[in-house]
């Protein structure tokens, strides 16, 4: 029997199998940010240890970064997360891309882009959203701070081994469909707990003719589902991404990459725990109405009636639509919008503001709407200063900002204030997530740009 891609990938780095317990995993690169960190270097401390191979270890602060300025970070706690974070990698010798410099910007944005993430890797970070490297074909997962510590101190990682799941896409995806709301779409019909337990692989023709950005979007996302890890064979699209790149391969040891990631695929006798199928033809630009990522529908359907939730489910439904100030089989199109947020590790690439300036181009931001557009790094801050893009968002009344988080957590001064309704190419519209008390309604790039345009939740496909 053939072999999963998750399969090869896990195999290739197991240590020991711990009779009736966990696998011993070696990782081969472990990221840092200031949220989760400090915790694990207390831990290396207390215990006399050193970080066991520094130099796999990249570390930024992004979480608290300002997207306004980044001279300084005024709340007490963040700044101080950040320092604390800086002052353990100078002590540990571990590579730290400091706050305000050209290798800044958010971890699972810079990661790919460095290409320092590359396919057949394992790959963990302190953050829920790691699952998103696996876009480039690696095995990413986001670890607790207590397994942050494991692999500093010995690359090493103890894990269950998960089920797998391969989920088929096929077909042509509609004009002004994203892999945003390919990720919406699937988040709606499986639930926000149908992959828990498994690690899944995207596969199917929709998938292979994705650029690198939608994919690493629809890694993101994949945590969203429940999964342990998302994952994608690395193609040619794959090796054009990450040829030339800082930390790529370079020269004869490239093409001996390549020849390797090539044979990084699930063979075709290979047998996955659970497989789904989906077409792109049915799906449209998403829009969620609730306070979880799969409370969704197209943005030009209503809200689902009461009757037709199930009755089991019916008193978290009418809770969601409480705290969002919406009514069950509504219409969000046409609604106002206060607010809206282009970016995070979701949809913060150069891909992302070139489908938002699409949209503006020749347009003006509506007057009422305030507006974050907020690069995932200073690459690609410098990308649309390079395209020019810059300048259509400026003549449109936008104001691009500088490399953070931003809005996605509110852990910075992006919150959107108690009440306000947000749309967000972020990755969680959870209760208060962007702010406390905010509403927050997740859609693509295109999406967000239409709002922002028109004053209220629209069809792109209208602006096209």
């Amino acid at each position: 029997m053939g072999k999963t891609l998750f399969d090869k990938i896990w195999d290739s780095h197991v240590v020991q199998d711990i009779e009736d317990g966990p696998t011993q995993l070696y990782i081969d690169r472990l990221y840092c940010h200031e949220v989760t960190t400090p915790q694990a270097f207390d831990t290396l401390r207390d215990k006399g240890l050193k970080a066991f191979r520094p130099s796999q270890v990249f570390a930024m602060p992004d979480h608290n970064t300002p997207s306004d300025q980044q001279e300084t970070i005024n709340d007490p706690i963040g700044r101080k997360q950040v320092e604390t974070l800086e002052a353990n990698c100078r002590e540990f010798g571990i590579t730290c891309f400091s706050m305000g410099t050209k290798d800044n910007g958010i971890i699972h944005v810079v990661g790919p882009e460095k290409a320092l993430s590359l396919p057949g890797m394992t790959i963990v970070c302190g953050d829920s959203h790691t699952s998103t490297h696996g876009a480039v074909g690696a095995l990413a997962m986001g670890i607790g701070t207590s397994e942050v510590a494991e692999v500093l101190a010995s690359q090493c990682l103890l894990q269950s081994k998960p089920k797998t799941m391969r989920i088929n896409i096929e077909g042509e995806l509609q004009e002004g469909v994203t892999a945003k709301d390919v990720a919406l779409y699937l988040m709606a019909k499986m639930t926000t707990g149908g992959a828990t337990g498994y690690a899944v692989e995207y596969a199917g023709s929709t998938i292979r003719k994705m650029s690198m950005e939608g994919r690493l979007t629809l890694s993101n996302l994949s945590i969203e589902m429940g999964s342990r890890a998302g994952i994608i064979a690395p193609d040619e699209v794959t090796f054009a991404y990450l040829k030339g790149r800082e930390y790529a391969p370079k020269g004869k040891d490239w093409e001996k990459a390549v020849e390797a990631w090539r044979k990084l695929r699930s063979d075709d006798d290979a047998l996955f725990d659970k497989e789904v199928s989906f077409r792109a033809e049915d799906i449209a630009p998403r829009i969620t109405y609730g306070t979880n990522p799969g409370a969704g529908v197209a943005v030009d359907e209503h809200i689902p009636l009461v009757e037709s939730v199930r009755e089991a489910e019916r008193e978290g439904f009418l809770s969601q639509l409480r705290y969002m100030q919406f009514q069950p089989g509504e219409r969000l199109e046409g609604h106002p919008v206060d607010y809206v947020f282009l970016g995070a590790c979701t949809n913060g690439r150069i891909e992302d503001f070139r489908a938002f300036a699409s949209i503006v181009k020749g347009r003006k931001k509506h007057p009422d709407v305030v507006a974050w557009l907020v690069p995932g790094s200073w690459m690609v801050r410098q990308q649309i200063v390079d395209e020019g893009i810059d300048k259509v968002l400026q003549e449109a009344g936008f104001e691009l900002r500088l490399p953070s988080c931003s809005s996605c957590r509110a852990m910075n001064p992006d919150k959107v204030p108690s009440g306000k309704l947000c749309v967000s190419t972020s990755n969680r519209n959870f209760v208060g997530r962007q702010g406390p008390g905010s509403r927050t309604v997740l859609a693509s790039p295109l999406t967000v740009a239409a709002a922002a345009i028109t004053g209220m939740i629209t069809d792109p496909r209208t602006l096209l």
